[in-house]
């Protein structure tokens, strides 16, 4: 799950969300302690969030399309192109307008936390916000600029052109291996967040 899903599963509280988003960009275990007890439980929540999803045999099974010609990348693509597909589920967005609503209150409800971003996520959070990220994820061609957002931070990815035609070609078993994972992702976040 890329950002649109780590959003999703923080099931609107707003300390968990400010966690699970800037996730990545939080390394250690000490670099936890500076955080208030929320945010760091939504820092906890993404690295289960991913690593449930690493492991799951949905992905797995996504991943081996990307294998070949991606390798390691193929996880971080299968993030990005499972949000198209929740983006696209009816059973967490009735409409565009709901996808639409969701991203721009997400955005608000992080600014108001924005004094515990760390300089990274600082710095990726206007781009998110103005380009709309979260939102970007329904369509093919936003899709297509994540990917590319993508390659661009990772140093030694392959141009995504290939990961893209995959993708397309593919669509409905990828999309299958989605529908396979959401529902196992959701009961497993919800069980986190009661202890």
């Amino acid at each position: 799950m890329n950002y649109l899903g780590h959003a999703v599963l923080s099931f609107g509280d707003a300390e968990i969300l400010t966690g699970n988003m800037m996730g990545d960009h939080v390394k250690g275990k000490l670099a936890l302690d500076k955080f208030p007890d929320g945010i760091k439980k939504g820092l906890m929540l993404h690295r289960k969030i991913d690593q449930f999803a690493d492991v799951h045999p949905a992905t797995l099974r996504a991943k081996l399309w990307f294998r070949e010609d991606y390798g390691l990348y193929a996880a971080p693509l299968m993030d990005t192109l499972f949000d198209h597909f929740l983006a696209n589920d009816a059973k967490h967005f009735n409409s565009e307008k709901d996808l639409l609503e969701f991203s721009l209150q997400t955005y608000k409800t992080l600014e108001q936390n924005s004094q515990w971003f760390p300089e990274t996520f600082a710095a990726y959070f206007p781009y998110m916000q103005q380009h709309n990220w979260l939102y970007g994820y329904r369509t093919l061609p936003g899709i297509q600029r994540s990917m590319g957002g993508l390659h661009r931070r990772a140093k030694y990815m392959p141009p995504v052109d290939k990961a893209y035609e995959i993708f397309v070609t593919n669509y409905y078993q990828l999309a299958q291996c989605y529908y396979e994972l959401i529902d196992d992702m959701v009961s497993f976040v919800k069980v986190e967040l009661t202890h």
